[in-house]
């Protein structure tokens, strides 16, 4: 009888046809058995063998994006690609980084906050708009804190300059990795001021931080709260006279067009903090972390050449394309500053970290 081994239910139903099947039949039983229980092994060591790959990728590969409010050509994103391929180099490309500048994510206080929600892994961020939530940064809105810039670059770069980092940090829950800055601020105005006298009734755009409104309120000037993006009309139409201003940004916002005088008060040498999410600094390994403090700091350095370098350009420019400038008693200014900010420093609990900074060499 022939069999059919295309549908087995055709198999004659006799004993010793049974019983010719049965050894090969348990063989096969056997095989089965043991084919599937190497397959659940082969599926088990190679689920195993993928999650352990899987971990050791995602801890080695790590793509940060990086947020601020500058455009292309300034030190903002000079600064921001140097880390960037700090980083690349440094790590063989385990670390990457996606840039988006000219505010695309939103207001520099907006980019904090989405840092300390997580959902932002790095940004630059000026101190003075941060002071709802860091009352440390309050010290770098004070007026005439550095003697020069080497006396800023020291602090930035040394111990104190680290502390306040720490402290930002420890208040915000957002990493300071950094500083960034170098613009060097004066009054920009549309009267000419020459002498002290020259300030009193002025009416200066300043920002809303106390240090700052108490300083140029002693020094008879009439601080006011204009929006960044208002200040130009404001000047036109005469509801200001001026604004506290670095060269650059009074070159890119052409703001010397309405406000051509510019007195050399040199009060502040800007600081801009190079921050990362504390989530996303958890996120990476040790050897992760110190190749980004290590970058970021090398890349902060960079930055800050790179503004004080374009600082001077804009104010060479700004006088070639008409603007008039203007010496001033910085020493004086300073004097008469003095006991005032004195007590908002005390009242505010900087005295500590001021003094820290004004004693470094």
């Amino acid at each position: 009888m022939t069999h059919n081994w295309i549908n087995p239910n055709n198999i004659p139903n006799t004993r010793s046809a049974r019983q010719n099947l049965r050894p090969s039949s348990r063989l096969a039983r056997n095989f089965t058995q043991r084919l599937g229980r190497g397959i659940a092994l082969s599926a088990t060591v190679g689920t195993l063998l993928t999650a352990t790959l899987g971990f050791s990728a995602s801890a080695q590969a790590t793509e940060l994006r990086f947020g601020h409010a500058g455009t292309e050509d300034t030190a903002y994103q000079l600064g921001a690609e140097r880390l960037r391929d700090l980083l690349s180099e440094k790590t063989d490309g385990d670390i990457t980084m996606t840039i988006m500048g000219n505010s695309v994510l939103g207001h520099e206080t907006e980019m904090f906050e989405q840092q300390m929600a997580g959902a932002l892994d790095m940004s630059i961020v000026s101190p003075g708009l941060i002071t709802d939530f860091s009352p440390t940064a309050n010290v770098f809105t004070i007026p005439f804190l550095y003697r020069d810039v080497a006396h800023w670059q020291a602090v930035l770069d040394g111990e104190v300059g680290d502390e306040i980092a720490q402290k930002i940090s420890d208040e915000t829950g957002v990493k300071v990795l950094a500083y960034f800055g170098g613009g060097k601020r004066h009054i920009v105005s549309s009267r000419e001021v020459k002498t002290l006298d020259d300030l009193k009734g002025l009416k200066l755009r300043t920002n809303p931080t106390k240090p700052l409104i108490v300083a140029w309120q002693a020094l008879g000037v009439e601080p006011s709260v204009v929006a960044w993006k208002e200040i130009y009309t404001a000047i036109q139409l005469g509801a200001i006279d001026g604004l506290l201003n670095e060269p650059e940004w009074t070159l890119r916002m052409r703001f010397h067009e309405v406000a051509p005088n510019i007195a050399l008060s040199e009060h502040d040498i800007t600081v801009r903090l190079l921050t990362m999410s504390k989530m996303s600094w958890d996120n990476l390994d040790t050897d992760q972390q110190k190749i980004l403090m290590e970058s970021a700091k090398e890349a902060a350095g960079y930055a800050r050449k790179v503004q004080l370098e374009q600082d001077a350009a804009a104010l060479a420019e700004l006088e070639k394309q008409g603007a008039k400038l203007h010496g001033i008693d910085r020493e004086r200014m300073q004097e008469i500053v003095a006991e005032p900010l004195k007590a908002v420093i005390a009242e505010m609990g900087l005295k500590d970290i001021y003094d820290k900074v004004r004693a470094v060499k």
